[in-house]
């Protein structure tokens, strides 16, 4: 028996007549996904994703397979199956053999079953208690649990062959990447921005990501770390370029000539300039922060509003009515809090004013930024960019 993977599609199934796009766009992802580790037979039907084996090579990464399809935005599950012919004789000796491995180690199970070919004689209660009865049969000490089992065993009857699996796995949920334009993901080394790209890519957003850095007074193991962040969301969303723009000058100009406690305000504001300029260069439509309203002094309403002031393109916040907890909360499951914990500094942190302003006026912080020349630091910061892919 040969196992297969089944990949069950989420919001696709709402799409009406524009859906073959975002089927095409969950193909070619889970092809790209595929494409290092042998042939794999991809194919969709049905509101699933049928995907095998086609050689040894790819047999041999059948499980790094699995494990990538749980990562594909526009699935909500995964599972491995077996295919069989659609009766009911082969689909009984099909789970005797197909099944023990499967529940070994478990007490309770019960069997549900789909006819989605209204051509196969027995019904779906009729076909899960016969299956139920197939699985007692070869392994007597279960017990079947109708309520809250173990393990469901699910029979599905299809157009092609009947498929017999023994639950399924959560799949990653959203929309395909790619079905909804481009973003410019600001990425700090922090909790936060990682979180917000990874929302965004879930919704079908494409990211680019763009991260300052203040040589010397951040590290190369500062900037790494975010190289790694990026990584680990790029598990999720495919192939990520990171742009990078040193702020160092900008800083100690301001430094040197601003109030201290417009540091922060400032800088974000040419931060804004600054990303709208990588924005445009790279085809992206808006921008995207990991901002929480309140979290901290640059984040309260009036704030994002001066920041905000500052920029040309919309800004999404994807965290902005979260709390930290639930923010940390998503980064453990997507795997990018151990990283985002490490102790590296980054461009925000340095001169830090001791009493930020927490409720700005923005005529004030025009003001600030008239003492200095904001296109030539702009234009000077804009020449140290450079660019890194991952993924």
């Amino acid at each position: 028996m040969k196992e297969v993977i089944l990949c069950k599609y989420g919001e696709i199934v709402l799409k009406g007549n524009n859906r073959n796009q975002f089927e095409s766009l969950l193909l070619k992802e889970l092809k790209r996904r595929a494409s290092d580790l042998g042939r794999f037979d991809i194919r969709y039907m049905q509101s699933t994703v049928y995907i095998e084996p086609a050689d040894d090579e790819a047999e041999m990464n059948f499980d790094e397979m699995y494990a990538r399809c749980g990562k594909v935005f526009g699935l909500v599950g995964v599972c491995r199956a077996v295919a069989c012919e659609k009766t009911l004789d082969a689909i009984l000796e099909t789970a005797k053999a197909y099944l023990p491995e499967k529940l070994d180690g478990v007490k309770t199970f019960r069997c549900e079953a789909k006819r989605s070919d209204k051509r196969f004689p027995l019904g779906s209660p009729e076909l899960a208690a016969e299956v139920g009865g197939a699985v007692l049969s070869v392994m007597p000490h279960l017990k079947v649990d109708l309520k809250n089992p173990e393990v469901t065993v699910r029979i599905e009857v299809r157009d092609q062959a009947a498929y017999i699996h023994a639950g399924q796995d959560a799949g990653a949920g959203g929309m395909p990447v790619g079905s909804a334009g481009r973003g410019l993901l600001l990425l700090s080394g922090g909790i936060d921005s990682p979180v917000a790209g990874w929302m965004m890519m879930k919704r079908g957003m494409t990211i680019d990501a763009l991260h300052f850095e203040s040589f010397p007074y951040t590290s190369e193991a500062a900037r790494d770390k975010v190289f790694q962040l990026a990584e680990e969301i790029a598990e999720y969303g495919g192939r990520i370029r990171v742009h990078v723009i040193s702020l160092t000058h900008i800083q100690e100009v301001l430094r040197d000539t601003c109030e201290e406690d417009y540091f922060t305000l400032l800088l974000r504001r040419f931060m804004m300039r600054l990303a709208g300029m990588c924005a445009k260069e790279n085809h992206c439509e808006v921008l995207v922060t990991g901002e929480s309203l309140g979290q901290v002094a640059s984040q309260t309403l009036k704030a994002m509003c001066v920041t905000e002031a500052a920029s040309e393109l919309p800004i999404f916040r994807p965290c902005i009515g979260m709390d930290k907890d639930e923010i940390i909360r998503i980064s453990r499951r997507i795997g990018t809090f151990e990283t985002s914990i490490l102790p590296y500094e980054d461009c925000c942190t340095v001169f830090t004013p001791r009493h930020p302003r927490t409720q700005p006026e923005l005529d004030k912080v025009e003001a600030q930024e008239a003492l200095v020349d904001v296109d030539a630091l702009v234009a000077e910061a804009w020449e140290t960019r450079y660019r890194h892919n991952v993924g």
